[in-house]
């Protein structure tokens, strides 16, 4: 079994989010937390969590990675347990058998972005449009040989669009010039 841990590479996630989840929490999508939002209104650090963060499940904090990392039953279910306490705490669910149900559906999901291999980095970008989310994940592509180290340098974006597929941090460099 495998799921998703939190990863800071760099303290970027310290700035360019309201609140940082703690590096190695247990992680999933969280897109719900957007749920009574409208995506178009969001700006600044909501709107970057809304865009690329993964939820920190314990610290309640956002993470721009997550980390593939194998995992057993009872990491599962202290998982699902932990969230479903988060929710009916800080979201307001009912009552802790519905928070249970949903925590166990969300989980799922993040284990479903699980198909890579151990130790592998996964991005996401959300985007809104005709009154739905739509997630995409990646993985995140080293050179072999290469090791975790700083991910980012602050570039220009220049082309804001969905694709598929994996994304090579360091190829993606590489093209664009640095400032």
């Amino acid at each position: 079994m495998k799921l998703l841990r939190t990863i800071a590479l760099d303290p970027s996630d310290t700035f360019v989010f309201d609140v940082a989840a703690e590096p190695g929490d247990w992680a999933v999508s969280g897109a719900f937390r957007f749920c009574d939002r409208d995506p178009a209104k969001l700006d600044g650090k909501d709107r970057s969590a809304f865009r690329s963060g993964f939820l920190g499940v314990q610290s309640w904090g956002w993470s721009t990675l997550a980390q593939i990392v194998p995992a057993t039953e009872d990491d599962c279910r202290t998982l699902v347990e932990l969230l479903a306490s988060q929710l009916v705490e800080r979201f307001g669910a009912p009552d802790l058998a519905a928070a249970r149900l949903a925590a166990e559906e969300e989980v799922a999901f993040a284990q479903s972005l699980c198909t890579h291999p151990v130790g592998a980095l996964i991005a996401v970008h959300r985007s809104a449009g005709d009154g739905e989310v739509r997630e995409s994940f990646r993985r995140l592509q080293l050179r072999e040989g290469q090791r975790h180290g700083k991910a980012f340098s602050f570039m220009e974006v220049v082309d804001d669009t969905e694709t598929d597929g994996d994304l090579d941090l360091a190829k993606l460099s590489e093209e664009r010039p640095h400032r």
